[in-house]
């Protein structure tokens, strides 16, 4: 089988390791890629295999979804109460990590 010369460029400590690696593994650097490169799309065109299913069904309920008419925008909600809107403060402030006497958890006032 006739072979293809291809040429790639990295950085020279890249290289380095890859030439460390390659001479570990008992290979020459061009052996070496290859055979990593070869283990690598191995490993993409199982995991694309494995979920073609799924893709597919995900492909159909995409097409599905772009025949349903949208969803009608909500109107604005009524005003909150005062209580409602501390509530809120409240339940923000423990999301954003205050507590509530409005400290930054773990540090003092």
């Amino acid at each position: 089988m006739a072979k293809t010369r291809i040429s790639i460029s990295l950085e020279q400590d890249q290289a380095e390791r890859i030439r460390q690696h390659a001479e570990r593994a008992g290979m020459d650097v061009s052996a070496y890629l290859v055979h990593a490169a070869t283990r690598q799309m191995a490993e993409s065109d199982a995991i694309e295999e494995q979920f073609a299913e799924v893709d597919a069904l995900i492909a159909q309920a995409e097409q599905a979804a772009d025949g349903l008419p949208t969803e009608p925008t909500p109107k604005p909600a009524a005003e909150l109460t005062e209580q409602e809107r501390r509530e809120v403060e409240e339940a923000l402030g423990l999301v954003q990590g205050r507590d509530r006497q409005d400290r930054h958890r773990g540090h003092a006032a």
